[in-house]
């Protein structure tokens, strides 16, 4: 078909190898991306364990659920729209791009995380515990191996660090990572997948047994300055700050880290981010868009009386190098990289012409997932940062 193109990784279908297997599709239309990711993966995606999904918004998100549910029965999967994917290839746009974990090996439970906006730190347990309970009852006695939760957010729902905090005191100590799903940079509307279908207002949550050696990665590339910015004015539940130092928020903003107000967007964002200090570290909390009265829509939560810190770029490549080298290192060999990189900071690399470097990394590490609205490690809901996990080969695990 013309303008379509489909790539997969790892086994070939059907030899029974046990290795995570990762397809991608451009096609034109969503049954022709359907179709080629069914072939792709051929009899390891019938036979998986569990596949994460993750689509560009151009598909019909709910034709895709249904498609990929008739072509895997019985396999669960999960995952979300996208603010660009990276596949097997690198870096991807208008694509689909699916996971395949392989039965040998993984164990997965997934819950959908419904109505988001009205979601509780309370309700929580009403989803983890009976996961767990779930997962203990198919493993029986205690494996060998260990547990770490993935979690996917719609991205507008301007609730994820209620979401996380709740999710993580169930979950007690097993790692989190996850994303904020996107509709490219339309801040519009974003989807979800779980159970066949698609959802808005809603999350996933997936529980991951494996044998196999697994580690999280954080990689980040801002600095702070001396330049603060003390919120003044603000809408907590919007996420919009309407004064910074007292002054109308988007002017403040570009004052105080030299642009001009009339050139704000995305790329100023990207490249110009705020951070926020919690517990002796600084944590980005970037600017999603200008709105016409010159307030600002962030990204994360944010409230009157936070003090921002203007921040300056270090070395993007270098910095994302580093975390993606020492995470190979600790699982003795990547074999696949679920990563959530926020959108900002494609735009940045894109800005910065070190585009081709990030892929280039994205590729050697075998990285596969989306650009987010949003990132989620640990406790910690985050922007402008990449967070992953990294799976190690089979034949490293003890």
């Amino acid at each position: 078909m013309a303008g379509a193109a489909s790539r997969a990784e790892g086994s070939s279908p059907g030899d029974g190898s046990g290795e995570i297997r990762v397809a991608s599709s451009r096609a034109p239309d969503t049954a022709a991306a359907v179709d080629e990711i069914a072939t792709a993966l051929g009899e390891d995606g019938r036979e998986a364990a569990f596949l994460f999904l993750f689509a560009s918004p151009r598909y019909d998100a709910d034709a895709l659920a249904a498609g990929l549910a008739d072509r895997f029965p019985g396999v669960g999967f999960a995952g979300g729209t996208t603010a660009g994917e990276i596949g097997p290839g690198g870096l991807e746009e208008g694509s689909v791009v699916v996971t395949a974990l392989p039965r040998g090996g993984f164990t997965v439970e997934a819950a959908l995380l419904p109505d988001l906006r009205n979601f509780t730190v309370e309700k929580a347990a009403d989803v983890v515990w009976p996961m767990q309970a779930r997962l203990a009852r198919r493993l029986g006695a205690e494996p060998p191996g260990g547990r770490f939760a993935v979690t996917f957010l719609d991205g507008m729902c301007r609730r994820e660090e209620v979401v996380v905090a709740g999710l993580q005191r169930c979950l007690d100590n097993m790692p989190l990572v996850g994303g904020s799903c996107g509709d490219g940079l339309d801040f519009s509307r974003t989807f979800v997948f779980h159970g066949g279908r698609a959802w808005t207002n809603a999350g996933v949550l997936v529980l991951v047994h494996t044998e196999r050696p697994f580690e999280l990665v954080r990689s980040e590339h801002f600095e702070p300055t001396d330049v603060k910015l003390v919120v003044t004015e603000c809408d907590g539940e919007t996420r919009t700050v309407s004064e910074i130092n007292a002054e109308p928020a988007a002017a403040a903003y570009a004052a105080a880290v030299g642009l001009e107000g009339d050139f704000l967007g995305p790329l100023s964002f990207a490249s110009h981010p705020v951070l926020v200090r919690v517990g002796g570290e600084y944590y980005s909390r970037s600017i999603q868009k200008v709105n016409p009265d010159g307030s600002l829509s962030f990204f994360c939560a944010i409230d009157t009386g936070v003090v921002l810190t203007a921040a300056r770029p270090v070395d993007l490549v270098g910095a994302l190098g580093r975390a993606l080298d020492d995470v190979d290192k600790a699982v003795g060999g990547i074999e696949a990289l679920i990563g959530f990189d926020c959108v900002l900071r494609r735009l940045d690399a894109e800005n910065r012409q070190v585009l081709r470097k990030v892929e280039d990394l994205y590729r050697r590490h075998r990285v596969v997932g989306f650009n987010t609205y949003g990132e989620q490690y640990r406790t910690m809901h985050l922007n402008q940062t990449f967070t992953g996990v990294a799976i190690g080969r089979r034949e490293s695990a003890a």
